[in-house]
């Protein structure tokens, strides 16, 4: 038995390649999507580390091409769930009984297999299966989930380092167990990251799990999938189902055995699951942790005293990056009529060069939004901006779904500052502004804090220090991440852990020692090494009364 007491260093984040032209990167890129392209992938369940293949199929398709089948997924019906319940029962004792140096190794060892030995192939499925280009796909599906799964390790040896103090003759300590049941992890299509995150977060602190991941990342989630097993994670920890959202949830909610939920998702989808919970309470072992991140009408803020250039990139940058398919893309801007021409002007100079198209077309900043069904919903907004009299599209406002479903980077000017596009999270490359009188400032702040029912991201532009101090008073609950002079997106794990309150999620900080508190449950043990031998206490002692 080794008794070493093992400790970890900090990490540093995975550094970012370049994918420049011609770089050996490129050409290994370039040729794994081309193979991936070429034949259709078959995904299976995952249950208790066997392959399983239903027959009850749904198509995977490139989001920018969508006749182009990329994948043919397996989904799973009530047996498969039933299996995949039993299979993380039945894990669960061995797997948090293991040594916690063993898990912290396979989180370390899948963090080296996505950035080394998978990293062009992690990016690859991400790229073509979610409409990334390629710096959007490598800060996420690969630097990002190699972050969470090295930053977690460190984080969760600083927890387990952390115990109460003794006295003479006395022992305390604490155990961090793991939830006693089985965790569901409901994964988002929009960061691979977020899928690795979710379910290794509570894995890693002894928990087993069943993953529904997004019908719409099915083909970079699977990859993930394999990736964990070949890091050693043990059969039934992780149990990889695809498949309709509402039939899983229905049956996996409300299990008697249900421990945790880690979710990221729609605003709605969160609170229902919320309710359906809350309609169980009786029914579980334990009271379920809910840990969820949800969305967010993200802001940019912007004072007199700002750069009008630097404005305009933080707005092209935070809104059209990943088409706004970021729950923190800045999707609401306010901005100072003194400002405002020259803001204009920078904004529709960077538009006019954005190109898009296909990830494998590199020159390309925007791509494709993931589906039918986002594409219809983001359209019929900028709709009823066209069609509004307290609103006018000042860029973009074209859609096409002939190929693929592509919508160009649109910015609407509204005269209402509670107009629907100013309120509604959209999620999509829509940006709605609203200019106001450079002495409204204070009038502004008030309405940014109050227009939306979220509090994920923003962020406050101004040359002025105790502007910039005021602003982040006043809006204290506006945003769980807060951003000066800077785009409200791009939070890196270990520097600006990840989260927002309000309707925007239970706040408990993605690529943090908060998250992964939220997946334990601590036994405190105290040893008494000399027990008394009689129950009196000294101030009973007759000799002592006089």
């Amino acid at each position: 038995m080794n008794n070493a007491i093992f400790s970890i260093e900090k990490p540093d984040n995975e550094p970012v390649k370049s994918y420049i032209p011609g770089s050996k990167d490129r050409r290994e890129l370039i040729a794994v999507m081309e193979q991936l392209s070429s034949e259709p992938m078959e995904i299976p369940c995952m249950i208790g580390g066997k392959e399983v293949f239903t027959g009850n199929t749904e198509k995977v398709v490139m989001p920018h091409n969508h006749r182009h089948v990329i994948g043919i997924a397996h989904k799973a019906g009530e047996k498969e769930v039933k299996m995949a319940v039993e299979a993380a029962l039945k894990a669960h004792r061995e797997w948090e009984s293991l040594s916690w140096v063993e898990r912290l190794s396979i989180s370390m060892k899948a963090a080296e297999l996505i950035s080394k030995k998978y990293r062009a192939l992690v990016n690859a499925s991400t790229m073509l299966g979610q409409s990334k280009n390629v710096y959007q796909s490598e800060i996420d599906a690969v630097c990002e989930s190699a972050d969470f799964l090295r930053f977690n390790a460190y984080y969760m040896s600083s927890i387990y380092n952390n115990q109460p103090s003794s006295e003479p003759g006395i022992i305390n300590r604490i155990e961090y167990r793991p939830l006693e049941g089985f965790v569901f992890a409901i994964t988002p299509f929009n960061f691979t990251s977020i899928a690795a995150n979710l379910n290794m977060a509570p894995a890693l602190m002894g928990n087993t799990l069943i993953w529904k991941p997004s019908s719409t990342s099915l083909l970079s989630n699977y990859i993930l999938m394999k990736i964990f097993r070949e890091a050693g994670v043990p059969d039934g920890v992780i149990n990889f189902i695809p498949g309709s959202g509402a039939d899983i949830g229905n049956l996996v909610i409300p299990d008697h055995h249900l421990a945790g939920i880690h979710f990221t998702g729609s605003n709605a989808s969160f609170n229902k699951i919320w309710k359906t919970v809350a309609g169980n309470i009786e029914h579980y072992k334990s009271y379920p942790r809910i840990v969820g991140e949800t969305g967010g009408k993200d802001f940019v803020m912007v004072h007199a005293s700002a750069d009008p250039r630097e404005v305009a990139t933080a707005l092209v940058r935070g809104a059209f990056e990943l088409q706004g398919q970021k729950c923190s893309a800045a999707s609401r801007a306010y901005i100072p009529e003194s400002l405002w021409k020259e803001v204009h002007d920078h904004m529709g100079e960077m538009i006019s060069d954005i190109k898009i198209g296909p990830p494998d077309n590199f020159e390309n900043f925007m791509n494709a939004v993931i589906d039918g069904r986002a594409f219809n919903r983001i359209c019929g907004y900028i709709e009823k901006a066209k069609q509004s009299p307290d609103a006018s599209v000042i860029f973009g406002g074209k859609c096409d779904n002939s190929t693929g479903y592509f919508i160009d980077p649109t910015v609407i000017l509204t005269t209402n500052p509670r107009f629907i596009t100013m309120e509604e999270e959209i999620f999509g490359p829509v940006l709605t502004i609203f200019v106001y009188k450079d002495k409204d400032f204070e009038e502004t702040l008030h309405l940014v804090d109050t227009t939306s029912p979220y509090g994920l991201t923003g962020s406050v532009f101004a040359g002025d220090r105790n502007v910039m101090s005021h602003a982040c008073r006043v809006l204290k609950y506006a945003a769980g991440n807060f951003y000066y002079n800077d785009k409200p997106t791009g939070a890196v794990v270990g520097q600006q852990p990840f989260g927002g309150s309000r309707q925007s999620g239970t706040n408990d900080k993605a690529g943090s020692h908060l998250n992964l508190f939220r997946w334990v449950s601590p036994r405190t043990i105290k040893e008494n090494l000399i027990p008394p031998t009689d129950y009196k206490y000294p101030f009973m002692r007759p000799d002592l009364c006089h």
